[in-house]
């Protein structure tokens, strides 16, 4: 099932309301936990969408609160040169075990996505791993993998004050790679 949220600008909570419903939510995701951890699920979270559109806070709110010893939180980054073309076995060493949820900020996607967009994959990556990711995905599904995908995006206006907040913060400048910067004009 695929459900789009698209909250505009009027959809804000008052700090009170947000507050029950954080706490609310943070109380479901431990259940979840606990449910995995009893059960030996293996769960996998994929945070996939622009940058600056808030995968890392979001997953930071899921994790709060969590068991650190049965989740994992699983960000790549630049793959190496073997890992680029061997994309799926990359991501395979990345998969939860028995009794874990893994919170992917990206995940095998960014080949479809990001890495077209930016020329870091030839289009004969491109094409191989539109036809085998289907595939992979029943496979992982078939060996009792559960697989969650959100997708988090912005207004390009918003990007880039995000990405200009980001400059300025002696917190958060890390953040922001010369990669980040070029994306914004690839809209």
């Amino acid at each position: 099932m695929i459900t789009n949220f698209n909250l505009g600008e009027y959809s804000k909570l008052d700090s009170n309301t947000y507050g029950l419903e954080k706490r609310r939510l943070q109380i479901e995701i431990l259940k979840l936990q606990e449910d995995v951890i009893k059960n030996k699920r293996k769960v996998c979270i994929v945070f996939e969408g622009r940058d600056t559109a808030g995968k890392s806070s979001a997953i930071k709110f899921f994790s709060e609160h969590l068991r650190p010893s049965r989740y994992r939180y699983i960000s790549l980054g630049i793959p190496t040169k073997w890992e680029s073309s061997h994309w799926f076995q990359r991501w395979q060493k990345a998969l939860p075990k028995e009794g874990e949820i893994c919170f992917f900020d990206r995940s095998w996607y960014t080949r479809a996505l990001t890495e077209p967009v930016m020329g870091y994959c030839s289009e004969k990556q491109y094409v191989s791993f539109m036809q085998k990711v289907i595939p992979w995905e029943i496979n992982l599904k078939e060996k009792g993998f559960e697989i969650v995908k959100f997708y988090f995006s912005l207004t390009q206006d918003q990007q880039k004050k995000r990405m200009q907040a980001r400059k300025s913060s002696e917190l958060k400048y890390w953040k922001l790679s010369e990669n980040d910067e070029r994306i914004v004009d690839k809209w």
